[in-house]
């Protein structure tokens, strides 16, 4: 067997960027193995939507640390090349009189305790930076404006390449199909290409995480589920100036952002179709569907009520019980490490997430405690659920 200090099991947005920061960090020979291509799973499925806004303060941290990556992306990497696809257009949230309304003045607060610029708006300022959608029933609207949007897929293959001129192997097209282990610690994968030996493994499976439970007999609480994104054609353009926003006072909490010229991407940040098994193909997307989010796409814009459907697709979430990761070693299995349940998060996290757990695999002090993301949370009930609810924005 090939003899290597690190093994990574998927190259997706975090696999790339956890063997990006082994090689950064000094690990020495780092594996990565990925059952189709880099970044070609639920990364590319991505909306790619960025922003520090999170109800749950340790995410907040984890996407300040990503923030301070994506905002100079060739330069963290050290490729003039490299690009994140960035377009930063700020962030917008508003909510109602009503149950949100609590959780966003918190959530905003917390922002702003963590140094984030964020500002209140009124209803006239909002409508100024989003001209095409109203704000009448809105009780408190927040701003972030250095948020926005980028590519996931150019960030998945951007940490890949800067992980490979560091001198980490990537093999693309390989099932791992079993953990090896001796007196119950890792010492290796076994896989459709052979077996390679390491006492470090870091698996970043995202739906695929449930063989982690197969491996190791330790449960896995994660369920892939479906969620649709349409792209509206309407008669105003949603321009790149626009800010990405999300609407609270909607019944699917949508999400909205440019998706150039006159279209709009959008998607509900709500509970999507649990899939029976891991699973990321097309889904199939019924008109009922496109019409009841377009209903409530109209309420908010008021033009769109004559859309038109330009595209639309599916991505699949890796979800947890409280719509947030398990990060860090798994005790029971010694020189295991994990990261999956992103629940929608995991792309705007992805710097940081692979900087931490690189850190807690060579056993260096992590930039963000882990003890919250512990799988032991889900025995103990310490959960992490949002103060939305359960849904995206957590």
């Amino acid at each position: 067997m090939e003899n290597y200090d690190a093994i990574v099991i998927g190259a997706g947005v975090i696999g790339s960027s956890v063997a990006y920061h082994l090689a950064r960090f000094g690990a020495g020979r780092v594996l990565v193995l990925d059952r189709a291509q880099i970044g070609a799973g639920t990364t590319s499925q991505s909306s790619g939507i960025l922003r520090t806004h999170y109800s749950v303060i340790e995410n907040v941290e984890l996407a300040l640390s990503s923030w301070q990556v994506f905002k100079d992306f060739a330069g963290y990497l050290g490729d003039e090349e490299a690009s994140a696809g960035m377009v930063k257009c700020g962030y917008l949230i508003a909510a109602p009189d009503g149950p949100k309304l609590e959780p966003l003045r918190a959530a905003l607060a917390g922002q702003q305790a963590k140094g984030i610029e964020v500002r209140l708006l009124d209803r006239g300022e909002a409508a100024s930076l989003l001209p095409i959608a109203h704000f009448d029933d809105a009780a408190l609207i927040g701003f972030e404006p250095e948020a926005g949007f980028a590519d996931a897929y150019l960030v998945a293959t951007g940490f890949a390449r800067a992980a490979r001129r560091l001198g980490v192997r990537i093999i693309e097209g390989v099932e791992v199909h079993a953990l090896l282990r001796e007196d119950g610690r890792v010492v290796g994968v076994d896989t459709s290409q052979g077996r390679f030996a390491s006492t470090t493994v870091i698996s970043t499976q995202n739906i695929w995480a449930t063989d982690i439970e197969r491996w190791t007999g330790i449960a896995t609480p994660v369920s892939a589920e479906r969620h649709t994104v349409l792209a509206l054609e309407g008669p105003e353009p949603y321009s790149f100036a626009m800010p990405v926003y999300k609407d609270l006072a909607s019944s699917g909490m949508l999400y909205y952002r440019s998706y150039g010229g006159r279209q709009m991407l959008v998607s509900e940040g709500v509970v999507g179709e649990t899939l029976p098994a891991p699973d990321n193909q097309p889904g199939d997307i019924p008109m009922d569907y496109v019409a009841e989010v377009g209903a409530q796409v109209a309420e908010r814009f008021a033009s769109f009520e004559t859309a038109g459907l330009a595209s639309a697709w599916t991505g699949v979430y890796d979800v947890t019980p409280d719509w947030n990761p398990v990060l860090g070693r798994l005790p029971d299995v010694p020189g295991l490490v994990v990261g999956y349940g992103f629940s929608g998060h995991g792309f705007k996290l992805s710097p940081g997430v692979g900087r931490i757990l690189a850190q807690e695999a060579l056993g260096l002090p992590t930039d963000v405690p882990l003890a919250p993301y512990a799988l032991e949370r889900f025995r103990s009930g310490r959960f992490l659920t949002g103060r939305y609810g359960l849904g995206a924005v957590s």
